[in-house]
C-alpha cells in the first residue's frame, strides 16, 4: 500500500490522466445505456406502462398495435376463452394536434375500454381521469393541465392532461391514455367514413388460479387468428426492438473492450519503465507478491478514482432530455458497469503482475534490470 501511493504521488500527472480516461469511458458508456433505455422507452413504453397482463394482437398485425385489428368474432372467441378473468379493448393511433393552441405536432392516442386492462399502471404526478375528456400523458411531453385538440377538427373533444406517467410514449411520440369514447371520437372526427372503430389489441387479465403464460396458450389454441403475448413479451417481442438492443450492444462489447487495453497497456508501460527500481526492490529483499499487490493497489484506486469522478460527470446529465427522448439514472446499470470496468482493469493488470513476477533478483548485480 505504502509503494502503490508513494509511486502515485511522483506521478500525479501520468495516473490522473488514466482517472480521466477511465472517469471519461463510464461517462461514455452510462450515456448509451441510457439513450438505448430511453430510446426503447419512447418505442414501446406505452405497451410496458398499460394495466392488462396479457395482450391478444391479430396475427396479421405482426405484434404491432397499429397494424393489428381485431374484428367483433375475433374478440369473442378471446373474451370467451378459458382462464380469462377480465378484458377490454385497446385501440391506438396516431393524430396531428395542437397543444395549448400550438403549431401542429405528431400526437398517439392510446385508448382504453377499461382502466384495468389498458390504463396506465401508475403515475408519477396527477391523477387518473374519472370523466370524459380527461388523459393522462406522457411525463416527457405533457404538464399536467395541458389542452390537445385534434387540428382541423373542432368537434372532436379536447383532451384535458390531469395525470403524467414516466416512460410511457409509444413509437418515440408525445402519447395519451384515453378512454375508450373519447379514442373512438378522435378516429371518427379525423376519419369521417369510419363506420366503426375496431380495436388494436384486447388486453386481458387471467382469472384466479390462470397464470398469464397459462392464458397466452389457451388463447393462441382457441384461434389461429390470435396473437397473443403476455405484456413483457409483448413489448420486448415489438418488431425493431432486438434491432436497437443488438446495435447497442455491440457499442457496449467495444467499450468493454477499451477498458482492458487501456489500463493493461497503462500499467503494462509503468511497470516497463520502473524496470530498474523494480530489479533493484528484488534485489534488498522486497517479496515479489508485495510489488504485485502495490500495482493491484494502483489498479484499484484509478479505477476507483475514475468511476467515482465518472459518476460525478453523468449525474447532472442522468436529468436531461435529448429530442423526445428523456435520459434517466439508472443505479443498476451504473453499479454494473462500475464492477465491470473493476473486474477489467484488474484482469488487464494481470499482464505487468507477471512481469514483475519475473524479474530476476540477480539482475542488480550484473547491471541488467530488464524484465
Amino acid at each position: 500500500m505504502f509503494l502503490a501511493v508513494r509511486e502515485i504521488r511522483h506521478a500525479k500527472a501520468r495516473f490522473s490522466l488514466l482517472v480521466v480516461a477511465v472517469a471519461l469511458l463510464l461517462f461514455l458508456i452510462l450515456v448509451q445505456q441510457a439513450l438505448q433505455n430511453g430510446l426503447i422507452d419512447a418505442f414501446i413504453g406505452a405497451i410496458n406502462r398499460q394495466s392488462a397482463p396479457v395482450l391478444v394482437y391479430s396475427v396479421d398485425g405482426q405484434r404491432t398495435l397499429q397494424g393489428s385489428v381485431i374484428p367483433p368474432p375475433l374478440q369473442r372467441t378471446i373474451q370467451s376463452a378459458s382462464g380469462v378473468g377480465e378484458s377490454g379493448r385497446i385501440g391506438q393511433s396516431t393524430f396531428t394536434a395542437r397543444v395549448n393552441g400550438s403549431a401542429k405536432t405528431s400526437v398517439a392516442l392510446f385508448g382504453y375500454e377499461k382502466a384495468s386492462v389498458g390504463g396506465p399502471d401508475r403515475l408519477t404526478v396527477g391523477r387518473m381521469p374519472n370523466a370524459p375528456g380527461e388523459t393522462v400523458g406522457s411525463d416527457a411531453n405533457f404538464s399536467l393541465g395541458d389542452a390537445v385538440r385534434l387540428a382541423g377538427a373542432p368537434a372532436a373533444p379536447v383532451l384535458r392532461v390531469v395525470g403524467l406517467a414516466s416512460g410511457a410514449e409509444i413509437q418515440v411520440l408525445p402519447t395519451l391514455f384515453v378512454s375508450w369514447s373519447d379514442y373512438g371520437s378522435w378516429v371518427r372526427a379525423s376519419s369521417p367514413d369510419a363506420s366503426e372503430v375496431l380495436p388494436s389489441a384486447i388486453g386481458v387479465r387471467p382469472s384466479a388460479g390462470t397464470t398469464p403464460h397459462t392464458l397466452v396458450q389457451r388463447i393462441n389454441a382457441a384461434s389461429p387468428e390470435a396473437d397473443t403475448l403476455t405484456r413483457a413479451d409483448a413489448a420486448q417481442k415489438t418488431p425493431g426492438v432486438s434491432s436497437v438492443r443488438n446495435s447497442f450492444n455491440v457499442i457496449f462489447l467495444l467499450f468493454a473492450g477499451v477498458v482492458p487495453l487501456v489500463a493493461g497497456l497503462f500499467f503494462l508501460i509503468i511497470t516497463l519503465q520502473k524496470a530498474r527500481a523494480l530489479t533493484l526492490l528484488r534485489a534488498i529483499g522486497v517479496p515479489a507478491g508485495v510489488l504485485v499487490r502495490s500495482l493491484l493497489v494502483q489498479v484499484l484506486i484509478v479505477l476507483g478514482a475514475g468511476i467515482i469522478l465518472g459518476i460525478l460527470l453523468w449525474l447532472p446529465v442522468s436529468q436531461a432530455t435529448v429530442g423526445q427522448l428523456s435520459l434517466t439514472f439508472d443505479a443498476r446499470a451504473v453499479l454494473l458497469w462500475a464492477v465491470l470496468l473493476i473486474v477489467l482493469g484488474l484482469a488487464s493488470a494481470l499482464v505487468a503482475a507477471r512481469r514483475v513476477l519475473a524479474i530476476d533478483p540477480v539482475e542488480a548485480t550484473t547491471g541488467g534490470g530488464g524484465l
